[in-house]
């Protein structure tokens, strides 16, 4: 290259640079705006451990127990002992002066005794003050004040003996009473979650539970509802709890909801294309053929539909096509055998001679 062309190409490199320099310097003044403190304050909401995020206030436990009756109690029982929607948060567990001494519950040291209600598990009480405030109640979450929510979480720390009836929590006081919290100490790090890394005990699992198989003492039921007028707030809850553990939710779609479910059930039931519909679906027959007329893999159900409506004759066939496989009707591409009765073969081959109707 000659002088003459590297000058030009330096030159350009400086003025490109000199442009971005220019144009990254004016970037903030061109995108956005800084959030105003209201903004940060309306995302700022978590309580952290050391409760920095708590604003100031203060509840009675007396506050609390009302509350507690007229909001909370029926999905977690009046003692907050229910399990039939959720786990139980305090139920019949007392804090001992041993579990306050020591931060441990000791309890939870015995695997034999169950895996413990919320409040025994319990070791940061902001995680009480965050969840609360924000997810409670069920059918409402966000609309409890400050003052209603230490009220609340008096209220509970009550019923599992860490405070008297006379208590009232308030800003200047909660560090105090986390120092008193039963598991306050009983968060480890000391187990296989993290086999290989700094924290761990190299995959050692940190459970040996051992099942009661016979002559176990049967367990008392302490049973809760969700009310009618916020069974559905959230979509039904039984499809949203995991199929395993002590917890199955409830079912909490309307009456309305569930009659025209089982309607349609029955529809579907009573409707022999709804059925040849599902049997395509169930044997992963649209991985390769649409119902339309476009082409996957094969021909689309409609497609084939047109060939051969009316054509009463070919069902033998076209169930030993299904059945058997075959090429070179549609095209190059062959059909594998499927594995499927003669009966539901014959089934599927019947609904195309008659339309493939939906």
């Amino acid at each position: 290259m000659s002088n003459s062309r590297i000058r030009k190409a330096a030159v350009a490199a400086a003025l490109g640079l000199a442009f971005s320099a220019a144009w990254g310097a004016n970037l903030g003044a061109t995108l956005g705006r800084g959030a105003t403190p209201d903004e940060i304050k309306a995302w700022n909401i978590d309580v952290r451990p050391d409760f920095q995020g708590l604003p100031q206030g203060q509840g009675t436990v007396a506050e609390g127990t009302k509350l507690w009756e007229s909001t909370c109690a029926s999905c977690h029982g009046d003692f907050a002992d229910s399990n039939a929607v959720f786990p139980p948060i305090v139920g019949a567990y007392q804090a001992s002066k041993q579990d306050i001494a020591t931060g441990r519950v000791a309890k939870l040291a015995n695997v034999t005794d169950g895996g413990g209600t919320s409040i025994e598990k319990l070791s940061t009480l902001s995680t009480l003050f965050d969840y609360i405030h924000r997810a409670m109640p069920w059918n409402a979450p966000d609309t409890l004040t400050w003052n209603q929510t230490y009220s609340l979480v008096a209220y509970l720390l009550n019923l599992a003996n860490v405070v008297p009836a006379n208590f009232t929590l308030t800003r200047d006081n909660v560090q105090q009473v986390q120092d008193m919290l039963p598991n306050r100490n009983g968060m480890t790090w000391n187990h296989g979650m993290w086999p290989g890394k700094e924290i761990g005990n190299g995959g050692i699992p940190d459970t040996h539970n051992v099942e009661c198989m016979k002559n176990c003492a049967a367990k008392p039921k302490v049973d809760s509802f969700i009310p009618e007028y916020a069974m559905n707030t959230w979509g039904n809850l039984a499809d949203e709890t995991r199929p395993w553990g002590p917890i199955r939710g409830q079912v909490t779609l309307s009456k309305a909801e569930l009659k025209k479910i089982d309607e349609k059930k029955q529809a579907a039931a009573s409707d022999p294309n709804a059925k040849v519909v599902s049997l395509i679906k169930a044997n992963g027959c649209i991985a390769c053929h649409s119902f339309g007329d476009n082409k996957v893999v094969g021909p689309g159900y409609q497609e084939i539909a047109k060939r051969y409506a009316g054509k009463k004759d070919m069902v033998a066939e076209l169930t030993g096509r299904i059945m058997k496989g075959g090429s070179g009707v549609w095209g190059s591409i062959p059909m594998p055998p499927q594995s499927i009765s003669e009966a539901d073969a014959k089934m599927i081959a019947t609904w195309v001679v008659d339309g493939a109707k939906q």
